[in-house]
């Protein structure tokens, strides 16, 4: 995409600017006799440059290597969409792009629509596909209810004789696709309409999971599967958003190795994801990633309030530095792994932790915070936005679902600000932890990027779909007995 500013202008290039952040040899030198040499630089561009100086990084390695290479060659695609706005869009008052919501609403509709031949090898993908473009659609408040029927019939058609979804008709069950099908299912039910929840065969798909329970504490994804730290993460989704009960199953095989409950061993099997370096792997000696962070404190969020579960099974002071590391300067969005690349979908694998972890610390301030809101915001609005609508990993990547989706879910960690309140909260074994989260509005502290027409909705920072359908699902499965869930809770 060519830049908005002229080609024979003499501003600086994309490249000389690149070299100018990188080699301290150009930043000191003698300011030019010319007052003309930047006069065609907006008021706009010239702050964005003052803003990347401020947050350069003041120690530059200067061996090269195919990775210092690559994440030059980024940064360098980056850069003309942090200093100007080669879309052309609008801008705030902030001289930042708004957010193009239209554009987004119409290529998350078309996500939701029919796909070339080509596509089948995604068909497996259907419950994300879906999941993504529902939860991209809330979140820029758009009413999905227009999509329940067809979301009632995809799942339905998915769902596996022996519990749990699959990618499509036939497919075997996964906890991945279950997870992405039970919040899809959940974002178009109507406590009104009981038949959208009831479609969810909660009673087989309790004894799917209990197929899954590992004796060591944590689950596989799939029988015979992998088992990892995102099995943790779904599994305790399900089992509490549906109120299924927490004892397994009679015919669970962990029951043969001496574990009664699905939370047996769970926490402390998380724990042991923590790698030395204080991030979290999807399991135990793996390499700490972004995604399996969010899953794990996901997963001890659900287990207990924060306050408690995150001190109790993780070194906080560790993780708080690794996930701060993951943050890019001066692109300000966040890579997933040490060494890697900045990439859009992170700025929810990674600042969707930040909630949670603040959750787990003494309360502050209504508008403090320990992480930099603005600068994930500014990567978010200025570099990810697709020109025709969709958002990408990082400029020069083509928009999908699956990036829109996590995003936004930034986006809207970054905006707002949601407390968690233990006050009320009794110990069970009813997995009602989660439950006591509050969204407290938006988040007022920083130096403000977006403008008012730029925010979007509350995500619930566990769950990852809006505050309202978590409530009412948990509050409709609440109202149903367990009847027929042999060896469950209540004499049941």
């Amino acid at each position: 995409m060519a830049s908005s500013r002229s080609q024979d202008s003499g501003a600086l290039n994309p490249s000389a600017r690149l070299e100018e952040i990188l080699n301290d040899k150009i930043r000191i030198q003698e300011l030019p006799d010319s007052d003309q040499e930047y006069e065609d630089i907006s008021p706009e561009e010239e702050a964005h440059m003052a803003y990347l100086e401020s947050v350069k990084i003041p120690i530059v390695e200067t061996f090269r290597t195919d990775s210092s290479e690559v994440q030059d060659e980024t940064l360098e695609a980056v850069l003309p969409f942090l200093e100007g706005n080669p879309n052309d869009f609008p801008l705030n008052e902030f001289g930042i792009p708004h957010l193009q919501r239209e554009k987004h609403i119409k290529f998350l509709q078309k996500a939701l629509g029919d796909y070339p031949a080509p596509f089948a090898m995604m068909d497996a993908s259907r419950p994300w596909i879906v999941y993504w473009s529902l939860q991209g659609l809330s979140v820029l408040g758009y009413p999905i209810h227009e999509y329940s029927e067809r979301v009632i019939h995809t799942f339905k058609i998915a769902q596996h004789p022996n519990g749990g979804y699959g990618g499509n008709y036939g497919h075997l069950p996964h906890l991945a696709a279950t997870y992405a099908a039970v919040l899809s299912i959940i974002m178009v039910s109507d406590p009104t309409n009981p038949t959208t929840y009831d479609s969810i065969n909660r009673k087989n798909l309790w004894h799917f999971l209990g197929q899954l329970k590992q004796a060591d504490g944590g689950f596989n994804m799939t029988s015979g599967g992998e088992e990892d730290i995102r099995g943790a993460y779904c599994a305790l989704i399900v089992l509490s958003l549906l109120n299924l009960p927490t004892s397994l199953p009679p015919d669970a095989p962990a029951r043969q190795h001496g574990l009664t409950s699905f939370l047996d061993n769970l926490g402390s099997w998380i724990g042991k994801c923590q790698a030395f370096d204080g991030g979290i792997s999807a399991a135990p000696g793996n390499e700490a990633h972004g995604a399996y962070a969010f899953c794990g404190l996901g997963a001890l969020s659900i287990l207990g309030p924060p306050t408690e579960t995150l001190h109790k099974y993780l070194d906080m002071d560790r993780l708080i530095h690794w996930l701060s590391a993951r943050q890019c300067a001066p692109e300000g969005g966040y890579n997933g792994r040490t060494n890697k690349l900045v990439d859009g979908c992170y700025s929810h694998w990674v600042g969707g932790c930040w909630a949670l972890v603040e959750a787990g610390l003494p309360p502050q301030d209504a508008q403090s915070t320990i992480w930099n809101r603005d600068a994930l915001a500014r990567y978010i609005l200025c570099a990810a936005q697709f020109a025709k609508g969709g958002l990408v990993d990082k400029p020069g990547k083509r928009p999908d679902a699956y990036h829109t989706c996590y995003n936004l879910a930034g986006l809207s960690a970054a905006q707002h600000k949601c407390t968690y309140d233990a006050k009320d909260y009794v110990a069970s074994k009813n997995l009602d932890a989660a439950f006591h989260w509050y969204a407290k509005g938006r988040f007022e502290g920083g130096t403000k990027v977006w403008a008012e027409k730029d925010e979007i909705e509350h995500v619930h920072p566990v769950f990852v779909i809006p505050f309202s359908k978590v409530e009412q699902c948990r509050g409709y499965f609440e109202g149903r007995d367990k009847e027929g869930f042999d060896g469950g809770e209540n004499g049941l």
